[in-house]
């Protein structure tokens, strides 16, 4: 499977990283549906609704994105992203003249973005980026769902539409599932300050509308992602390779 070629707007730290997070899973094994039975109910019933057995676990995936962001005011974007859950990801868009990248590594964020590719927007690293970037993180895991199969979850059953899990790092998950099995919307305490005040935990959270299959997976079609209920950005995906 060949490679995606990273975005013309990542430093050679982030090209590294986009190359990293789109290697192909060794030897990946075919979906089984009882390997989902150790999971609580809504979980199981989301895991085998999403991937077709026989289909190969791949851990990885890359997407090619586009919708409306806030800054200020609403703008376009498009965008791609490679993701490799529980271990990172770089999201790098274009919106108008602005290009640019978020990325998360071994417990380091960074957002970096420039106007023209040349003059300086945005560049900043750090703790507060970095707490931020994982919670993202860890919100995300759920556009590659073979990694719900990942023993260090830690699975923590609600009622019959929703479940808690905790994924490596320490971040509570919620998960809301339809009885069809459908991803409806995931929730967590997030790092950040989008109001431009002290950072703090804030709910962030994504409603899921629609789905798509790619490669034996079904994943949202479109993703709504709020701050404590105040939207900032909506996507469709356009495309997802697994890896």
């Amino acid at each position: 499977m060949s490679l995606v070629i990273a975005p013309a707007a990542l430093t050679d730290q982030a090209t590294g990283d986009w190359a990293h997070f789109q290697q192909e899973t060794p030897e990946p094994e075919p979906f089984d549906p009882a390997a989902a039975d150790r999971l609580p109910e809504p979980a199981r019933r989301w895991v085998r609704h999403a991937i077709r057995p026989g289909a190969p676990l791949r851990r990885s995936v890359v997407f090619h994105t586009h919708g409306m962001i806030k800054l200020g005011s609403w703008r376009s974007f498009d965008a791609h992203q490679a993701l490799t859950p529980f271990d990172g990801y770089v999201w790098a868009a274009r919106t108008g003249l602005i290009r640019g990248f978020d990325r998360y590594r071994a417990g380091e964020g960074e957002m970096r973005w420039r106007l023209l590719g040349l003059f300086p927007v945005m560049s900043q690293r750090g703790r507060d980026v970095s707490r931020s970037a994982a919670g993202r993180l860890a919100g995300e895991f759920v556009m590659a769902p073979a990694s719900a199969l990942d023993p260090r979850i830690v699975w923590k059953p609600v009622d019959d539409r929703r479940v808690v899990a905790v994924v490596p790092g320490g971040n509570d998950v919620t998960l809301t599932i339809a009885g069809s099995g459908r991803l409806e919307a995931v929730s967590l305490q997030r790092w950040g300050n989008p109001d431009g005040g002290a950072p703090r935990y804030l709910t962030f959270a994504a409603a899921m509308l629609d789905e798509v299959t790619f490669d034996g997976y079904t994943i949202p079609a479109e993703v709504r992602g709020s701050w404590d209920g105040d939207e900032f950005i909506w996507y469709v995906i356009d495309e997802a390779i697994f890896r």
